[in-house]
């Protein structure tokens, strides 16, 4: 389940509140997405399903030029996706159905950012294009044919704690549009960027991410690629640090610990409350930061909830694979959905888990939210 601009719009112009590029995607990253699998195609039996293979890393092959805030990572042979025990740390069921069976895939060494663009970066990019980012930008007429002008306000999403503990059966509880939430604003116009340069650049779509790797000279990694580098070398770890949450009892990401999604319930146990700056934990065995929580990473590919089914047919090792050669999900075959990410620091044990590093997410790719940023490679 997820969400798209069309859909939401839709729905809340019925409620008379101004949603824009909401449902969608919220539903791709917060429930489940057990819908629209092949059961047919899936493992029962554990001893059947496919497991973790060693990672075999490409040798002696880093270029000698070497770029600025990017880390070399030399690529390989390695096992991609993950598996039905991994079920068992998320509430929710089905969180890991889109991203079954492991497969092998092989990809070519690349440099990759060592954090999430940040907002000094992303700004140094608007202040040398003029960029407008979606979110800044009132929806048209022509995208939302038949909604008042009135109902059509540049926004994003923002999540909205909710006053005490509810039923995790709605989302909507605990996300709300917010107009003039953008980059410069994550959380609503009262919010600003004042001392957090160092902070990773969130309320950006895939669009405005695509245009800030253009810029930059470099470009968005594969889902493949972002998965073999936030695996870090490791063989089938749950997590890009390894396979204990919290090695001799430290938290190695910026996740949600406590009572989700009330105000004030995130303990802050990990060090933080709500987003951190980017680098504040050890990194992987790339030198990578942030592979998991913090912010939800965007990537190239489109998203097809078979996919990892498709390559697993081949019997072959995938060779630098591109993704699908476009979106598809039962729940919203129109909308134009691409890969996320790594999760974020909503991330929590009481609903879903997608900081484990072989989980995926989803979303339109005008959609964007506050615990959304991107990172590059070339």
């Amino acid at each position: 389940m997820s969400y798209s601009r069309k859909k939401i719009v839709k729905i809340v112009f019925i409620m008379i509140i101004p949603l824009v590029g909401f449902l969608y995607f919220l539903m791709g990253f917060m429930t489940s997405d057990g819908e629209g699998v092949d059961i047919n195609k899936e493992v029962e039996n554990l001893d059947l399903e496919p497991k973790f293979e060693l990672t075999i890393e490409n040798k002696n092959n880093k270029p000698q030029k070497e770029f600025v805030g990017m880390v070399w990572v030399p690529g390989g042979e390695f096992s991609m996706g993950s598996n039905i025990e991994d079920e068992n740390l998320c509430s929710i069921k089905g969180v890991t159905n889109d991203a079954r069976p492991i497969h092998r895939v092989y990809v070519d060494g690349y440099w990759m950012d060592k954090t999430e663009v940040t907002n000094k970066e992303f700004a140094e990019f608007v202040k040398a294009t003029g960029y407008i980012t979606v979110a800044e930008k009132k929806p048209s007429e022509e995208e939302f044919p038949g909604v008042p002008l009135s109902k059509l306000i540049a926004g994003s999403v923002v999540f909205s704690p909710t006053a005490k503990k509810v039923s995790l059966d709605n989302f909507l509880q605990w996300w709300e549009y917010i107009e003039g939430a953008d980059w410069r604003h994550p959380t609503g116009p009262d919010s600003n960027l004042m001392g957090k340069d160092n902070y990773p650049v969130v309320q950006v779509s895939y669009e405005d991410a695509e245009a800030y790797a253009k810029w930059a000279g470099k470009r968005l990694p594969t889902e493949a690629e972002w998965e073999f580098a936030a695996r870090g070398g490791k063989t089938g770890s749950l997590y890009s640090w390894g396979s204990i949450l919290k090695p001799d009892g430290k938290f190695q990401a910026n996740i949600y610990q406590g009572e989700f999604p009330v105000e004030k319930g995130d303990t802050g146990e990990d060090g933080f409350v709500g987003i951190a700056p980017v680098a504040q934990y050890t990194p992987n065995g790339y030198g990578l930061y942030d592979m998991g929580g913090n912010v939800w990473e965007l990537v190239n590919d489109w998203y097809d909830k078979n996919y990892y089914i498709k390559l697993s047919e081949s019997n072959k090792v995938a060779r630098n694979p591109q993704g699908p050669d476009s979106s598809n999900d039962p729940n919203e075959p129109n909308a134009l959905i691409k890969v996320h990410r790594g999760g974020s620091f909503l991330c929590t044990d009481e609903y879903c888990t997608r900081y484990m590093v072989g989980s995926r997410g989803h979303g339109e790719i005008k959609s964007s939210a506050n615990h959304i940023g991107f990172r590059c490679v070339r």
